[in-house]
């Protein structure tokens, strides 16, 4: 019998919620402690201040996912791109994995059912599978950001994260063969 979508996606997604904080995790360790908190001008943000707004939002949004707003009142969000006294390298990490650890947490108790359930998001209703996908995206756009801002940091010393330049028909090849059919399982 076919696996359902709703069976799946669950899976499906806490694997590319893992996916996108590995690929900011490999960036933001190969920025410096002192270049955390570096902009380029006052209008831009450092890698430092991406982290605490992700981690702001994860918290907020994922904290009593099915049963709160998750938009929750003790949330700030323009202050999660202010940079504090209180925001230090080891802080703001400590931060971005609580805010990690509760989706991971939260994906790990949904089940297929819940996928059609409804929550809030300022006071908008979504479905939990829109919610998800809403976080997925929000996710990607600034781990992207976050990989940019450091490559540009670390530009020749940067170990890239994906496949390397001038690789793809290397990286090619060994998928062709990991995933050629004779290296399958038989189709029923």
């Amino acid at each position: 019998m076919a696996e359902r979508l709703e069976d799946t996606y669950l899976g499906e997604a806490t694997q590319q919620f893992r996916h996108l904080k590995e690929m900011a995790d490999g960036a933001i360790a190969q920025v410096p402690a002192e270049d955390f908190f570096r902009t380029s001008d006052a209008e831009s943000n450092s890698v430092a201040l991406i982290v605490k707004h992700i981690a702001g939002n994860l918290r907020s949004r994922w904290t009593d996912f099915l049963t709160s707003d998750g938009e929750k009142p003790n949330r700030h969000r323009d202050q999660e791109f202010e940079a504090t006294g209180h925001d230090s390298h080891a802080a703001l990490l400590e931060q971005w994995e609580a805010g990690w650890s509760l989706v991971f947490e939260t994906m790990g108790s949904l089940v297929p059912a819940d996928l059609k359930k409804t929550v809030l998001i300022r006071e908008g209703p979504h479905s939990v599978l829109k919610a998800i996908q809403r976080q997925l995206t929000h996710n990607a756009y600034h781990v992207g950001q976050i990989v940019f801002l450091a490559k540009q940091l670390r530009s020749a010393d940067w170990k890239t994260l994906s496949i390397p330049r001038g690789k793809t028909e290397q990286f090619n090849a060994k998928m062709r063969e990991r995933f050629r059919p004779s290296a399958r399982e038989p189709r029923p």
